[in-house]
């Protein structure tokens, strides 16, 4: 079947902590698809990753705020108003509005008529990632200009979501996928029947983590001249979990010798430097800031041991199942973890990895005291991780479940 052309609408782009959706996107345009990109924010990262560039599809952005760009809006209404649809897209927009009073909800609707306003001719298909605030502009410009839309739903878009909004999108859309088994159970659950939803993970793009063929060191903590490598990678944002990591680390007992390197940006660093400082361990700790994907790869081949100290915040974000700890698990470094989201279900807990309750230093403390002290351990861990990664999380899968996907509903329209 011939493949139509998908506009693709995402929050920002390119994003660095968001490899996972570059990924899909190179990975389907490989697949033949022709895809256009709409974003609803400007990137505000300084860097990039290769896959960006890799990437053919034409992208546009859509005005963040409404009254930056408030003639340009005007205009898109305008356009739209005598629509079949956009009289029952504004009732829906109302009844929305009823349940959500806010700036955001009007923003919704603007950009929803300017990306109707501006669609390519040639597109047929409206694909949303993240299923908050992407998905509130797909459903309103879906029945603006009755165009199909589909989605894929992650993590802090499904849990900071009203189950009212979840269940309308759910109905709307013409399929969901998402990336974790906790996060299908619920979206399955508010569907009620009246929703298509499909649980892929993202995978991995194996061609750019290839094997390991080295070993990682069996450093103990033993020498305070060869001291154990610690790394991490994410976001410094509260739902990673770095605060009770750094005290976690603080806790270590003192004649083990680590260092620890953290990569990434985020609006806590300078929170996170400070207690680092309050807690005697800054000489240990090094800020990297935010890497390219190569980079990120040498770390990984260097370190000894990976640490993600998740935790579910109390607006109930939190991760799905980082992409980090597929990339770690890769390069045959093992991993210790918190046990929430999607997180057991790549690690099984002393079978592949280490896994703790979140929020417990102690208990964080012990599995890292666990894994430096028994360098076997780790190479039994990390080699069993990266046979998982490699047999049940290549994106390739991911990649044919989305045309699968696309291909039964065009065969329908």
């Amino acid at each position: 079947m011939q493949n139509r052309k998908v506009v693709v609408l995402l929050k920002g782009y390119p994003r660095l902590s968001e490899t996972f959706i570059a990924q899909e996107l190179l990975g389907l345009e490989k697949a033949g698809f022709e895809l256009e990109l709409v974003a609803m924010r400007r990137p505000t990262d300084k860097k990039r990753h290769p896959i960006h560039d890799e990437i053919r599809a034409p992208v546009h952005y859509l005005p963040e705020y409404l009254h930056q760009e408030p003639i340009r809006v005007l205009k898109a209404l305008l356009a739209v108003r005598k629509k079949a649809g956009f009289r029952k897209a504004f009732r829906s927009f109302l009844a929305d509005l009823k349940r959500d009073v806010s700036r955001n909800r009007f923003r919704r609707f603007g950009q929803a008529a300017v990306l109707v306003a501006e669609w390519p001719g040639d597109a047929h298909w409206l694909h949303a990632h993240f299923i908050h605030t992407p998905a509130s502009v797909a459903a309103y410009a879906s029945q603006i200009a009755d165009i199909p839309w589909t989605v894929s739903a992650h993590a802090k878009d499904i849990w900071t979501s009203q189950d009212w909004e979840l269940a309308g999108k759910l109905a709307s859309a013409r399929w969901v996928v998402t990336c974790t088994r906790t996060g299908f159970d619920h979206l399955k659950m508010l569907a009620g029947g009246k929703g298509d939803v499909h649980l892929s993970y993202h995978g991995l793009d194996l061609d750019r983590f290839p094997p390991f063929t080295e070993r990682h060191s069996l450093r103990d903590g033993s020498d305070p001249n060869d001291p154990v490598r610690i790394l991490s990678v994410g976001r410094a944002v509260s739902k990673k979990g770095f605060d009770y990591l750094m005290k976690s680390l603080a806790l270590l007992p003192s004649e083990i010798n680590w260092r620890f390197e953290h990569i990434g940006g985020g609006e806590q660093l300078p929170k996170l430097q400070a207690l680092a400082r309050e807690l005697g361990i800054a000489d240990r700790v090094t800020w990297k800031g935010a890497l390219d994907q190569k980079d990120v790869l040498e770390h990984y081949r260097q370190a000894d041991l990976f640490v993600m100290a998740c935790r579910v915040t109390d607006d109930g974000d939190r991760d799905g199942l980082p992409n980090v700890l597929v990339e770690a698990a890769s390069q045959r470094l093992a991993c210790v973890a918190t046990d929430i989201s999607g997180i057991p279900e790549l690690f099984t807990d002393r079978e592949n990895g280490l896994l703790v309750p979140p929020e417990q230093p102690q208990a964080m403390a012990t599995a890292l005291e666990t894994a430096i002290r028994d360098p076997q351990l780790r190479v039994r861990l990390g080699d069993a991780a990266e046979a998982r990664v490699r047999n049940d999380f290549d994106h390739v899968s991911s990649i044919g479940q989305l045309r699968t996907l696309f291909h039964a509903e065009w065969s329908r329209t």
